[in-house]
């Protein structure tokens, strides 16, 4: 079983910086996707930021976010991280990590084994 848990989420000002991690625990080999969806007030959940990794790592981005977001793996690869800069107010919402061994899609949550309780972030308006 394995299990992902969020953290670092919090309120700040338009413009302002976060960074949320996601700990994994339990059985971990092998290549994996970890990305990071959110849910904003009224719509549904979407992906924002994805790694992958076989025996080097890959990302990919939402393009509302590309150049505000940056995705990253700890080096024992049981952490990822998303550095979240020049933070909006649209970017209000609930933050989810997924874990994914074979994932085809990475922006359909439904390609993922395993999800995080949620951490919410809130940028002031």
């Amino acid at each position: 079983q394995v299990r992902l848990e969020e953290s670092g989420g919090g309120s700040v000002e338009p413009g302002g910086s976060l960074r949320l991690s996601c700990g994994v625990s339990g059985h971990t080999d092998g290549p994996f996707w970890m990305t990071w969806f959110r849910q904003r007030p009224g719509t549904e959940r979407e992906a924002v930021a994805g790694v992958v990794y076989v025996h080097t790592s890959a990302t990919v981005y939402a393009d509302s976010v590309k150049g505000r977001f940056t995705i990253s793996l700890d080096n024992g690869k049981n952490t990822a991280y998303l550095l979240m800069i020049g933070l909006k107010p649209e970017d209000t919402g609930v933050y989810y990590c997924a874990r994914g061994a074979s994932v085809q899609r990475w922006d359909r949550w439904d390609a993922y084994d395993y999800w995080g309780q949620g951490t919410s972030v809130t940028v002031l308006s």
